[in-house]
């Protein structure tokens, strides 16, 4: 029963401390660039039958 405690409490510890990195790592959502972007894709010009990864 004490392990199992133990394994909540330590969960919990670790989603609380993973929500609080995100907050403040610095990342940020910044919109694309299309100017930058490929206008085709490179599996528009895949072939019929071959298998691209």
């Amino acid at each position: 029963m004490i392990i199992i405690i133990a394994l909540i409490a330590l969960a919990v510890w670790a989603v609380v401390a993973t929500v609080i990195e995100l907050r403040r790592d610095g990342h940020r959502r910044i919109p694309t660039d299309w100017t930058r972007v490929a206008e085709r894709d490179a599996l528009d010009r895949a072939e019929a039958g071959h298998a691209y990864r």
